[in-house]
């Protein structure tokens, strides 16, 4: 019956439909004791030092969401897992065809006909500022994330990271004048974001003083930025009602690695040099001075995975994972659809396609893009075909989770989060 009716949450034709079953999805999500929460308060305990041990997974789902969620909700299901956050950036909403309350649905659906009962994590990741649009007519953009922030919000999402690294100017010489305007957005949408969370939640806030792909991160960057972003919260007029504002609780920071890797002509993708010192330095920043959760990792999925087991043992709070998944997908797609996206992506992508490229970095680099085209094909697979790639992202999930030390959390969610 779940399947059935998320098929028609998301594909119905008839509006009506789509909008009952959506519904009706939340209400049997209710009533079977799944609630969407906030992580808040077990990353403020981390700030406090009450908990350590583990690096919290954090999962876009690009495509086959309903059916990865279902498999990963069985692994905490049958591993005591607590803590895994599932996600989606503003930019993928666009190209997966996934707006905040579809996702949500999907999810929620998972849960239920898993068996899992508890609190599920929903984030908003990389809710990112265009640079360009900023610098010719800041407030167009201003208005954009709030939008989505409010979508989002409605839709259940009680985690969400503003990224304004996009707005840091690194021809200031001064950290503070680089970090102005990340700080400074990244607060104003902390303040809007309070204005508007339900009254028994906190939502998770996270911010970002590193561009993913761009220079590393420095503990001096990020005691500007944190600097900054209190004065902007602290002041007398940053208050809803007569309580004062509760601050971020992570912070996303750039130690060499980017979204989706570095593909080669080959197609195969590039090591990367991993600076672990900015995660240990940063974090403990984090927490001694500012006590906060601690850092996060991005563009982390594509990594050896041998190196999955360092980020607990420095103290990572958070860990974004989304392109290794990805490419578990087609690796283990029917040939024939595979052969059909990729000819999608030669036709309808020829203008993103660079000068040096090969034939293997174009797609490799652009095959993201077909899974909103692709949605519905996907879904329709078959059951055996589904089995195969489910199988081995299943596998995957599970040594990522060992390695991050997530199973046996479900008690300490349990004591952190109530709602």
């Amino acid at each position: 019956m779940m399947d059935d009716l998320v098929n028609s949450a998301i594909f119905s034709p008839d509006e009506e439909v789509k909008v009952k079953s959506r519904l009706q999805i939340r209400k049997m999500a209710k009533s079977a004791g799944v609630h969407l929460s906030s992580i808040h308060p077990l990353y403020m305990a981390f700030g406090k030092k009450l908990v350590s041990g583990f690096t919290v997974p954090a999962i876009n789902i690009r495509t086959l969401t309903y059916d990865t969620a279902g498999i990963i909700f069985k692994l905490m299901i049958k591993k005591q897992i607590g803590p895994v956050i599932f996600e989606i950036a503003r930019s993928e909403m666009s190209y997966t065809d996934q707006q905040p309350d579809e996702y949500a649905v999907a999810i929620l659906a998972a849960a239920v006909n898993s068996g899992y009962r508890g609190p599920v994590f929903l984030q908003g990741d990389h809710y990112q500022f265009k640079a360009k649009i900023y610098q010719e007519n800041p407030q167009t953009e201003i208005d954009k994330i709030k939008a989505l922030i409010k979508k989002s919000i409605d839709a259940g999402f009680f985690n969400i990271d503003i990224d304004a690294s996009t707005l840091v100017d690194l021809s200031q010489s001064a950290l503070d004048e680089q970090q102005e305007n990340n700080f400074q957005e990244t607060a104003s949408m902390t303040e809007y974001i309070r204005s508007i969370e339900p009254k028994n939640i906190t939502v998770s806030v996270g911010g970002e003083i590193g561009h993913i792909g761009g220079k590393n991160s420095t503990p001096e960057e990020f005691e500007a930025f944190m600097e900054g972003f209190l004065k902007k919260i602290r002041n007398p007029k940053s208050v809803i009602g007569n309580k004062k504002l509760v601050g971020i609780s992570k912070v996303s920071v750039q130690t060499g690695t980017s979204h989706g890797g570095i593909p080669l002509p080959d197609g195969t993708v590039a090591k990367v040099s991993l600076d672990f010192n900015v995660l240990k330095s940063i974090g403990q920043l984090a927490v001694n001075k500012y006590h906060i959760g601690g850092p996060v990792q991005h563009g982390a999925s594509t990594l050896p995975n041998e190196l999955f087991d360092r980020f607990p043992q420095i103290k990572t709070l958070e860990i974004h994972l989304a392109t290794g998944f990805q490419n578990i997908v087609y690796d283990n797609l029917p040939a024939s659809l595979r052969r059909q996206i990729y000819l999608w992506i030669q036709k309808n992508c020829k203008k993103e396609r660079k000068p040096d490229q090969s034939e293997e970095q174009f797609i490799y680099k652009n095959r993201k893009k077909a899974f909103g085209p692709f949605k519905e094909k996907l879904w329709h697979m078959t059951k055996k075909e589904k089995e195969i790639v489910l199988k081995k992202l299943s596998e995957q999930f599970e040594y990522l989770f060992s390695r991050l030390n997530v199973f046996d959390t479900r008690p300490i969610v349990e004591k952190y989060i109530t709602h």
